[in-house]
């Protein structure tokens, strides 16, 4: 498959260059350019057999479409959704991120297959987020300000949650805040509550649970376990 994109992608280039060649043949004799269209056919036949721009022969497995699947990713994907991508059992995913798991250990690679939002993502390990942190820029319309990281945490830990409830306890008004915050795609509408108005609760999304790492919102720390320090 790998061979015949490269062909693919060659014939496409050789198709760009003939058609440069026909814009530049405009005023030529009739002989000229017979003699560039010639050219051009041997200059593509040339391309398309010379060793140097084959492709090198890979053998694919089960295993190894499962890990060019999650290396290609910029989500977590299910087990039911890589089953249907890979074509085999969910039972086969488990086994086949396992085995890429104890090789990436073994190996000592940077990253492992974890899980992440109720799916599996390839995600880099913890110990080189100070070299990454260099790396990466963070856009300016994904940094939180304060207020919405307070929304965001209300949310997260009272949802469903009526608008007029996260109000009560910041003490101010957060409609701003809650769209920004589903512009940001970490809060969505989950339903309406059964009072006076039937006013909308709020929820956190699935790149919510991406963004800070959690599979579950079980994985969201104990309230306790925010308190600080005596």
């Amino acid at each position: 498959m790998i061979e015949e994109q490269n062909t693919e992608y060659r014939t496409q280039n050789t198709e760009c260059r003939m058609s440069n060649d026909e814009f530049r043949t405009e005023g030529l004799t009739a002989e000229d350019t017979e003699n560039a269209e010639e050219r051009i056919k041997n200059t593509a036949a040339a391309v398309s057999a010379s060793p140097a721009v084959k492709a090198e022969e890979i053998t694919t497995t089960v295993e190894s479409v499962v890990e060019a699947v999650l290396f290609a990713s910029d989500e977590s994907l299910t087990e039911a959704r890589l089953a249907n991508i890979v074509e085999t059992s969910a039972k086969q995913v488990r086994q086949h991120i396992k085995n890429l798991n104890d090789k990436y250990q073994a190996n000592n690679n940077a990253f492992r297959i974890e899980q992440i939002a109720g799916g599996y993502q390839m995600l880099t390990l913890s110990p080189y987020n100070h070299w990454l942190k260099k790396l990466l820029r963070v856009r300016s319309d994904n940094k939180l300000s304060p207020a919405a990281m307070e929304t965001l945490a209300i949310i997260a830990y009272k949802q469903p949650v009526m608008r007029a409830d996260i109000e009560a306890i910041r003490g101010v008004a957060v409609g701003e805040v809650i769209r920004s915050l589903s512009y940001k795609g970490l809060v969505k509408i989950v339903g309406r509550a059964e009072v006076l108005g039937r006013p909308m609760l709020y929820g956190t999304t699935k790149k919510f649970l991406e963004v800070f790492g959690l599979n579950t919102l079980k994985d969201l720390p104990k309230a306790q376990e925010l308190k600080e320090p005596q």
